[in-house]
């Protein structure tokens, strides 16, 4: 048997455009056209489900530097080329600060919609870029789940729904869709950039049509992070699906996800200036299918580079601007539509880094880190406690909140499912969500 990408490459994929859509998708997207097709964005009633928007830092996020813990002199002493100092923080407390780079967050936060938790990780953590992602995605800390948590979320809370119940905006679909009935679809986001930045052309729309239409590398690196996965490595989709059932999948989502989604994209048209930054061109996505009235529950983002080994300083506040300015324009747009109320968005990191500097002025895989819950229902504020900067475990943070605990909170308050049967154990939730 070919591998699955050569399967796919000579296949019947190149020619999927001619693929027959079951018809409650097509049935699906009908009723949504009809419903939209004088509105520019969606209306905001009781009916309207709440959306949930998870943003990955890929590479494993430097949490010491984001929240920085700058009256802690075991902190500048660890780092005496990398530490923060007050002036150069927005202050949050008499102990922490946001760095500088996240204006827009440090509003949220002082204006009540921005939750930070500190301390996040879990039980014997792994310093691997990809078991530590995968146990991030998986919910299982074993690392042996085949599933992923959102998979098992759609599977047990949304049966029948058609495959935009989940989308990731993404090379590869996440390991966390991974499902045993709906994975949810994946959309390619180059050829998706290039055609929201140059208005939406005809030709430009074709292009990104035919791009849908073409398989992806399936171990490609998540925007340019370094992440240690081998080739051929776990993504999310059918538990247990062969070839033939994955082209067969992959063809009628490439179909799903060309035309028919971007039509629905193509009618709201935004104020909002968004930078031509990945992670801005995702959410300005997101929001267009947000506007344009699609029934998705979850859309998954993803912000690479944040494996910062070497000359850390610079490219990691590179990285935060580029995250706030994202989520300042993403926000902004949601409040223009209406919609700012109807979505949470969740931040997560595979691991934080080491408390020491190294000797590159960068930082190494670490362990505990810090995450962010933003939106409208946010109870905003602090949770979890600051890890102690000396009693470390081998020179890692010790975390203090399992991160499966934000997941159950998510679940319950926001999504209004059990999270037990999908986390497949009880956490404790952090009441962040109003």
């Amino acid at each position: 048997m070919k591998t699955r990408r050569e399967f796919l490459r000579s296949t019947m994929l190149g020619a999927s455009t001619a693929w027959t859509v079951p018809m409650f998708v097509e049935h699906t997207f009908a009723d949504l056209h009809l419903g939209a097709r004088n509105l520019a964005t969606q209306a905001v009633t009781g009916k309207d489900d709440t959306i949930l928007v998870v943003l990955q830092l890929a590479g494993g996020n430097d949490g010491l530097n984001t929240l920085v813990p700058f009256a802690d002199d075991a902190y500048h002493r660890a780092r005496p080329r990398l530490a923060k100092k007050e002036k150069q923080l927005i202050k949050l407390s008499d102990q922490l600060g946001l760095n500088s780079s996240l204006p827009f967050l440090g509003s949220l936060y002082k204006e009540g919609n921005l939750g930070i938790v500190q301390g996040v990780g879990y039980p014997n953590p792994n310093r691997s870029h990809f078991v530590s992602t995968s146990i991030w995605e998986t919910a299982d800390t074993t690392n042996r789940s085949n599933t992923g948590w959102i998979g098992r979320y759609f599977d047990k809370a949304c049966p029948g729904s058609d495959p935009t119940v989940g989308i990731s905006l993404n090379k590869t679909q996440p390991e966390s869709f991974g499902a045993l009935k709906n994975p949810g679809v994946c959309l390619s986001s180059p050829e998706l950039y290039r055609w929201i930045h140059g208005g939406g052309e005809k030709a430009q729309a074709d292009e990104f049509f035919a791009s849908l239409n073409a398989p992806e590398d399936v171990d490609h690196p998540v925007d340019g992070a370094s992440i240690d996965m081998p080739a051929g490595g776990k993504t999310g989709g059918i538990q247990g699906e062969d070839n033939l059932a994955f082209l067969e999948r992959v063809a009628m989502d490439a179909r799903v996800s060309s035309a028919k989604i971007l039509e629905l994209a193509a009618k709201y048209r935004t104020k909002v200036t968004y930078d031509g930054t990945p992670i801005a061109r995702s959410l300005n996505m997101v929001s267009r299918l947000i506007a344009g009235g699609l029934p998705t529950r979850v859309y998954y983002v993803s912000h690479g580079g944040f494996d910062t080994h070497n000359q850390q300083i610079n490219s990691h506040d590179r990285l935060l601007g580029q995250l706030d300015g994202a989520l300042k324009s993403f926000f902004t747009d949601l409040k223009a539509q209406g919609n700012d109320r109807r979505v949470v968005l969740m931040t997560f990191s595979e691991f934080g880094r080491r408390v020491s500097e190294n000797a590159s002025a960068g930082t190494d895989h670490g362990r505990a880190s810090c995450l962010f819950v933003a939106g409208g229902n946010v109870k905003g504020g602090l949770y979890g406690k600051q890890p102690s900067l000396t009693d470390l475990d081998s020179g890692d943070l010790k975390h203090n909140v399992d991160f499966r605990g934000v997941y159950a909170s998510v679940l319950e308050d926001w999504l209004k499912t059990s999270s037990k049967p999908v986390l497949r154990g009880e956490f404790q939730k952090l009441g962040i969500i109003g």
